[in-house]
């Protein structure tokens, strides 16, 4: 779906420039669920940016769906194929009423009145939205913010959507919502998803995690793959999932459990093990 060759990004010129991402060649695969991870400066939000072209490549080529994002021509359709979602949903947010929110992109990309209607109903459904068509945003709570953002995204009909941090500004609540959106999007629809995130436990939901550092790819495999590595990842300066720490803590006092844990169950389910 989304393909980098020798991708380079630099901020400021000649001898103020700065190289945020470097000489990189990636893969993101059709229908996949990617999470990057990165401490802040890392590159990553600005990686992210490239994938529907709102930043283009000092060097290198970025493809969405085989289109160069470097070609104008190409950018509306671009766009239309890869949807982006911010940190924060106030930035997004233009119209007084939900379902009008939701409307904003297909009444722009000129789409039939009644197809609108059609993609307003269906997207507010897919994120559980449906009975707040008729309320203001701003009565929103932040999770269902970010759900109508998502939905408003979803209206153009892409094949591939990339959240930059959606949940940085939520509770553990809006969390919860706006990562099942997510995972229901990947799973039942199909839809290729890259989320950035600071949290690993959302990361621990993906079928694939890249540890991004200095413009570098770092680690980039399963999350049992990369979290089992703690001293590794914790080297980039990011954290594990708590489970995960918890488990390398019992194993270094010489508990025997399985290194490759990353979510609650798997925990208890392991100890319970153990202790019988």
């Amino acid at each position: 779906m989304i393909k980098t060759e020798n991708l380079s990004c630099a901020y400021g010129e000649d001898e103020d420039k700065y190289l945020v991402i470097k000489d990189l060649n990636l893969h993101i695969e059709r229908g996949s669920f990617t999470a990057v991870l990165g401490h802040n400066g890392s590159g990553k939000s600005t990686l992210a940016k490239h994938f529907n072209g709102i930043l283009l490549p000092s060097g290198g080529k970025v493809y969405v769906d085989g289109l160069d994002t470097s070609d104008e021509n190409m950018i509306f359709k671009i766009r239309s194929l890869a949807g982006m979602v911010f940190q924060n949903p106030d930035n997004q947010m233009v119209a007084a009423m939900v379902e009008d929110e939701v409307a904003f992109a297909p009444e722009n990309l000129g789409v039939d009145p009644a197809e609108i209607r059609r993609r307003v109903d269906r997207c507010l459904e897919i994120v559980n939205m449906t009975k707040f068509a008729k309320t203001a945003p701003s009565r929103l709570s932040g999770g269902q913010k970010q759900r109508v953002a998502i939905a408003a995204v979803l209206a153009m009909e892409p094949e591939c959507i990339i959240l930059d941090e959606p949940t940085a500004m939520l509770d553990p609540s809006g969390r919860q919502e706006v990562i099942r959106t997510i995972k229901m999007l990947n799973k039942t629809k199909g839809m290729t998803v890259v989320l950035i995130t600071h949290y690993m436990e959302e990361a621990a939901e993906a079928d694939r995690v890249i540890v991004f550092d200095k413009g570098e790819i770092v680690m980039d495999d399963t999350p049992k793959k990369v979290f089992s590595q703690t001293e590794k990842v914790k080297a980039t300066g990011l954290d594990v999932p708590q489970v995960t720490e918890l488990v390398h803590a019992l194993r270094k006092e010489g508990i025997d459990l399985p290194e490759d844990i990353i979510n609650v169950q798997e925990c208890a389910d392991a100890i319970f093990e153990r202790l019988k």
